[in-house]
């Protein structure tokens, strides 16, 4: 089952793309988003200025109605960045903690937005096993008794064969994946990693179900170099350098005894930048800025504000992106000083704002019938429209979230079904 089979629908699983043609303007196919021309087409200068690295120190503010499609625009932006972008959503409230700093959370929500591509040349040994002999001799140390002295393991491609002499320590793996002849195997030469990839489809009979998972014969060499590819963000290496997972008594009972969330200190993170400084001047890692959405921006505090000032200016920085739907607001923390959108001039000036403006029935419309189609449900035309003017008076939101509920009825929906479950599930505007 691949990852895309895994993932379930939700609300902007049918983002795909900002829409935008060879020379950046916005056109109408099916990328997800629907209207907003002039965010998209601000949206796509955008991403050609981070692909350029030109948005250093700057970042952007969606401002616009609830509803308006600020998220998914911010979502769509980070997938024309990169297919692999990693993109990282928080709400301006979620920073407010008893247990964690404020700064803590957003500097974790930062470099969980930050992506490592670590890049690794193994030599590997691949083929079907034509030949496994486990060669014992009695152990005079262990009063005679039958020791594992070596094992010797033919593999074969479609370009010939070589013999490999394997540690005795590996007999348990080998055991334990149940390894012998015929099956396809991958063996690590620096780490010593066995890999059962499944039977040799030589070996494959004329059944109608096998329990055997059959592929082809390797093509090449049975030693070659292999290029591995790992991606992991920032945050999981400091989590992987400050909670190492272990198997002992002692790992189990601190798990147990401190199920509190604890801070990463600077020392730890200053440790992980530099290992992966040294992957880097290496060139076998590369560093994949992603994006940072914080949703509700009016919502964080003046120290949030000044941090995250700061962190725009790293090197290594993601894209952040604001969301406010508030023109003007009180700044937290401050005494009673109030600006546009809630946030410090001085945070202000480092920003690109780009507008959204409240949808229009007819891109209510159209967003609805998208989402109809991402859910599979069969609705008619007058229950569509009918959908679409309780958008417009109840709200985009309301109306996608009753959607679901709609699939209770198994027939095809009509204006009566949509009017059942809105006398059942009130909207409120």
């Amino acid at each position: 089952m691949s990852t895309e089979d895994l993932k379930r629908i939700s609300t902007h699983s049918h983002i795909k793309s900002l829409g935008l043609n060879s020379v950046g303007e916005p056109i109408d196919i099916e990328c997800g988003v629907v209207g907003q021309y002039n965010a998209r087409e601000a949206c796509g200068i955008v991403v050609e200025l981070v692909k350029n690295k030109k948005m250093a120190g700057r970042s952007v503010l969606f401002v616009g109605p609830m509803g308006s499609g600020k998220t998914a625009l911010a979502l769509a932006l980070s997938k024309d960045i990169g297919s692999k972008t990693p993109f990282y959503t928080i709400s301006g409230s979620e920073v407010f903690s008893t247990e964690v700093k404020k700064t803590e959370i957003l500097q974790e929500a930062l470099r969980k937005s930050i992506l490592i591509r670590f890049k690794e040349i193994k030599e590997i040994y691949e083929g079907e096993v034509v030949d496994l002999n486990v060669i014992e001799f009695e152990d005079p140390i262990k009063f005679y008794k039958k020791t594992i002295k070596e094992i010797i393991i033919t593999l074969k491609t479609n370009k010939g064969s070589k013999k490999i002499k394997l540690s005795p320590s590996l007999y348990e793996t080998i055991e334990k994946q149940r390894i012998s002849l015929g099956d396809i195997v991958y063996i690590e030469s620096n780490s010593g990693i066995i890999k059962r990839l499944g039977k040799c489809e030589t070996h494959k009979r004329n059944y109608d179900i096998e329990a055997e998972c059959f592929i082809p014969l390797p093509k090449g060499e049975v030693l070659r170099r292999k290029e591995i590819i790992q991606e992991v963000t920032l945050h999981d290496l400091d989590i992987s350098t400050s909670k190492p997972n272990g198997n002992d008594v002692v790992s189990i009972l601190s798990q147990i005894f401190n199920p509190k969330k604890s801070e990463i200190t600077e020392k730890l993170r200053n440790e992980v930048n530099l290992n992966v400084n040294r992957y880097l001047e290496c060139g076998n890692a590369d560093v994949i800025p992603g994006v940072l959405f914080i949703d509700e921006a009016h919502m964080m505090d003046l120290e949030c504000f000044t941090f995250l000032h700061k962190a725009i200016e790293s090197p290594f920085s993601p894209l952040i992106v604001f969301s406010s739907n508030k023109l003007k607001s009180k700044i937290r923390g401050s005494k009673n000083i109030e600006n546009h959108f809630g946030m410090p001039k001085e945070l202000l000036d480092r920003l690109v704002i780009i507008p959204l403006q409240k949808n229009t029935t007819e891109i209510n419309k159209k967003i609805l019938q998208i989402r109809i189609n991402e859910e599979c449900i069969n609705v008619s035309s007058e229950a569509l429209t009918f959908l679409s003017d309780i958008a417009e008076s109840k709200g985009l939101r309301y109306v996608l979230c009753i959607l679901p509920v709609l699939k209770v009825f198994k027939t095809k929906i009509e204006r009566n079904h949509v009017e059942e479950v809105t006398s059942l599930f009130i909207g409120l505007k």
